[in-house]
């Protein structure tokens, strides 16, 4: 089989080509980037026969379409402002996707994949991705459900790609309509920093601080759980903290709405001046503490008794104990590796029951699949149950 790694000379599908190389058996993976230089660095760096580069311009459908067309599964890495675009293109190749945003562009292209017997999964990476396999594990043991509590730390630099610059502005947008929270069959539209709520995070996080982010999470586990009475899903999310004080003082002063301002002649938004700064110094680009977090509380009830699953993941150090694992390898592997895992899930023809057209993660993998691909990369899912 054959993957198309389509942006994969970034910072994080560049893990997920690494652990496609280590753990699959493609005949063929192709570095798909715009950025020619980053790409062959790439290939260098992965040092496999089966791996080449080709540029590619998603804005370009008619020729990505073209150079999509043969490979059996697109792996797609682009930013999250690309994934309509790359989606489109991935349907009408006829290949198999999986991404790592999951916003919704992708469901207008549900016909198309299911025309051509194609799957394909927005949003698989740690989260989304790994955190509704977490809350299916937990779903999976109990007779109804109530609240499900979604919570991670991404502890990585505010500005060490644009793509994330990217991510942390569109996450605490004010005008975004997609920060909402399920509550009594409803879905409730907030504001950034909305619901704080202390989350203890596994060592060496802690307990911090998190508030409600617009993830797929909330979308897809209402959908998910809706046959076993889930009346509550709360998506939260942090980053160092560092990060979320220079990212509220943006949003209080109303900075992140990136209006324009005149400066020596020139139009500029305020905020992209501002992620131009972050990306080009040391404060944007290091941070003291790397890796990634994941905390899911489920609450529901077996045979009659109300019971709460506390589930969390640990990873190799970022200290350089662990080869690979050094700095913000620990975040960006900790994202890449689940994306790969989808990646080859699909390829070996693990999807639930065979589904075919665009699948939330919570109807495309059983988590005993994930969690075993996990486990062999040193990536491991605890669980607490206490009854309540």
């Amino acid at each position: 089989m054959k993957v198309f790694c389509l942006g994969g000379a970034g910072r994080i599908c560049r893990e997920a080509a690494l652990d496609l190389v280590q753990f699959s058996d493609f005949e063929k993976i192709t570095i798909a980037d715009f950025d020619v230089k980053a790409g062959n660095e790439i290939v260098k760096f992965l040092d496999d026969p089966r791996v080449s580069f080709i540029q590619v311009d998603v804005n370009n459908h008619n020729d990505t379409v073209a150079k999509m067309k043969g490979y059996d599964i697109v792996m797609d890495g682009t930013a999250i402002t690309m994934n309509g675009k790359s989606t489109a293109c991935i349907a009408e190749a006829g290949c198999h996707g999986v991404n790592l945003n999951g916003f919704g562009e992708e469901d207008q292209y549900a016909h198309i994949f299911k025309e051509k017997g194609k799957t394909c999964v927005p949003g698989f990476g740690m989260t989304p991705g790994t955190t509704q396999m977490m809350v299916m594990f937990a779903a999976n043991q109990l007779d109804t459900v109530e609240s499900a509590r979604i919570s991670h730390g991404a502890f990585r630099p505010f500005a060490f790609s644009r793509s994330i610059t990217e991510t942390t502005t569109y996450e605490y947008d004010p005008a975004l309509p997609g920060r909402i929270v399920f509550e009594d069959g409803k879905f409730i539209q907030v504001p950034p920093f909305a619901r704080p709520r202390d989350v203890k995070l596994p060592e060496p996080y802690g307990t911090l601080p998190e508030y409600i982010i617009p993830h797929s999470e909330t979308r897809t586990v209402a959908e998910a759980l809706k046959d076993k009475g889930i009346r509550l899903v709360e998506t939260r999310g942090t980053w160092p903290q560092k990060n979320m004080q220079l990212v509220r003082a943006l949003y209080d002063w109303g900075i992140l709405r990136n209006e324009k301002v005149t400066l020596n002649g020139v139009k500029i938004g305020v905020m992209d001046c501002i992620g131009e700064y972050l990306i080009n110094s040391k404060e944007g680009t290091e941070t003291e503490l790397y890796g990634y977090a994941l905390h899911i509380e489920v609450i529901g009830k077996k045979g009659g008794k109300r019971k709460q699953h506390i589930l969390y993941h640990t990873h190799p150090a970022s200290d350089g104990s662990v080869p690979g694992w050094e700095k913000l390898r620990a975040y960006t592997r900790n994202v890449g590796i689940p994306l790969s895992i989808a990646v080859q899930l699909i390829a070996k023809d693990k999807v639930l029951e065979g589904r075919r057209g665009i699948l939330i993660p919570e109807h495309a993998f059983n988590p005993n699949d994930v969690f075993a691909e996990l486990k062999k990369r040193g990536m491991h899912i605890h669980e607490e149950v206490t009854d309540l």
